[in-house]
């Protein structure tokens, strides 16, 4: 424990004896002894000193007021004063300085030399940062301990909090992982400090703590665990995703009987005897991102798979809103800086139906918007959830030609083509959507027809145009 001015006085073969009236700092710790004869020595002085001289200098009484003022203003803890060389006793004026600024003298006796009380102060504040490393060591072992042992980032967070005997949050983005708090409210400054978790990825977390508390280092180390536990926790979601999107693959492309299926469903934790709903995540910009993110507090219980590029998230219909899990995803992801879009599946039983779904959650992201609520499968979809029709095939050959025509020639015959289908056969449609005379838009057609060998004006080529048009924007999103 550090020496103070009251325990350094208690020292019965020191001699010490307080004089003066002032005990504002007879409590506070010391922090060095500084022995001076200086008339001025506040430059000399950091603050928390106790402050020794035998005032051989200080003959007059305005000396020794001046060097009490400056000694306080230093921000020492006190002066202790030598008698039996220059001064008989400690001088009254001195006292009266001191009591008058509230900063405590003690006299030293003639036969107590300087550096004893020297050596006693550094013998105690050895002693005394021995003895935090020892409990800075001991608190490492407990938190490594927390985290090695299975408890993981929980128990790690439990122990911290015992130790700096407060209130623990840890916060990814605007989700809490931990919160010692009963109802889980959100930390706000200053009540809470805050220290970044350095992880290198923008799912970085904040570590809050309740202010007051006293560290002694604990959190710096606590930080660090945190840090390399979070990467641990990116490196296993990776893998877990990567191997339940083979799985997902296999099943989505209908290459496992039934209970072969089942059975891999099961291992990556699927149980597909109950319903299942597909949240389909996409990011064009940030679909590396996708494969090691976190989700949000809500879905701990889903099984997150990587096909593709897309991120894959199985919940069972267990009754909770599908949507209000999409909207949580959405939100999670965006917080973290990744912009995608959520397709929602329809809850449906076994394997077939989580195919099912999964092809209704790629059509629903087709429409773009954060958040795509599910609708009826298409044909298209259907059709694509099919190994055995070509249809990838057929809609290249189909629109291959118009493709290289405009490529070469600068010209649009394809986006005249799909708005012309999106406007029902409408010429003069078309030509006010593309800003185009209708005899432009008839020659356009022309040409599609000369080029494709379908023509976009009969019901049976034109629906053979729309589903090629369908089936290249699906394939696009189709996981390889």
């Amino acid at each position: 424990m550090a020496m103070t001015l009251t325990s350094l006085i208690d020292v019965r073969s020191l001699g010490l004896r307080k004089v003066g009236q002032a005990q504002t700092t007879l409590d506070a710790d010391i922090h060095w002894v500084a022995v001076t004869e200086q008339e001025d020595p506040q430059r000399f002085l950091n603050g928390g000193e106790l402050v020794l001289t035998t005032g051989m200098r200080l003959r007059t009484a305005a000396e020794q007021r001046r060097f009490t003022r400056q000694v306080q203003r230093a921000g020492a803890v006190g002066i202790g004063f030598g008698t039996g060389l220059t001064h008989d006793a400690v001088p009254p004026a001195l006292i009266a300085e001191a009591d008058r600024w509230g900063l405590p003298v003690v006299e030293v006796p003639y036969q107590t030399p300087f550096i004893a009380i020297g050596k006693l102060v550094a013998d105690s504040q050895s002693a005394d940062h021995y003895s935090k490393l020892e409990r800075l060591i001991a608190g490492h072992q407990i938190l490594a301990r927390a985290l090695l042992t299975g408890g993981g980032l929980a128990e790690l967070l439990k122990q911290l909090g015992s130790m700096l005997r407060t209130d623990i949050i840890l916060t990814q983005f605007s989700a809490q992982l931990y919160n010692s708090v009963p109802g889980s409210p959100s930390p706000t400054a200053p009540e809470w400090a805050s220290y970044p978790i350095p992880t290198g990825r923008r799912d970085a977390c904040t570590l809050w703590v309740r202010q007051p508390f006293g560290d002694t280092g604990i959190i710096g180390y606590a930080q660090n665990l945190i840090s390399v536990e979070l990467n641990n926790m990116v490196k296993q979601r990776q893998s877990q995703r990567a191997l339940a999107g083979q799985v997902l693959d296999d099943v989505i492309h209908g290459t496992l009987e039934t209970s072969e299926a089942q059975r891999r469903l099961a291992g990556v934790g699927i149980n597909s005897t109950r319903k299942n709903v597909v949240l389909l995540a996409e990011s064009q910009a940030h679909s590396k991102q996708l494969a090691s993110t976190s989700l949000p507090k809500v879905l701990d219980d889903a099984v997150t798979a990587v096909v593709g590029k897309d991120l894959i998230t199985v919940i069972p219909n267990d009754g909770t809103s599908s949507s209000s899990l999409a909207k949580a995803l959405s939100d999670h992801l965006l917080e973290a800086g990744i912009h995608a879009v959520i397709g929602i599946g329809g809850a449906y039983t076994k394997p077939n139906g989580l195919r099912w779904s999964y092809f209704e959650a790629r059509d629903a992201a087709a429409h773009g918007l954060p958040v795509n609520e599910p609708e009826r499968l298409s044909l298209t979809s259907l059709l694509l959830a099919s190994e055995d029709v070509p249809l990838a095939d057929m809609a290249s050959e189909s629109l291959t030609p118009l493709r290289k025509f405009d490529a070469a020639h600068g010209s649009e015959l394809l986006a005249t083509l799909e708005s012309y289908l999106n406007h029902n056969g409408s010429v003069a449609a078309v030509a006010e959507a593309l800003t185009l005379h209708r005899n432009t838009v008839r020659y356009r057609l022309a040409q599609i027809t000369e080029l494709t060998g379908y023509d976009p004006s009969q019901t049976q080529d034109r629906v053979q145009l729309w589903l090629a048009l369908a089936v290249q924007r699906l394939s696009s999103r189709q996981p390889r």
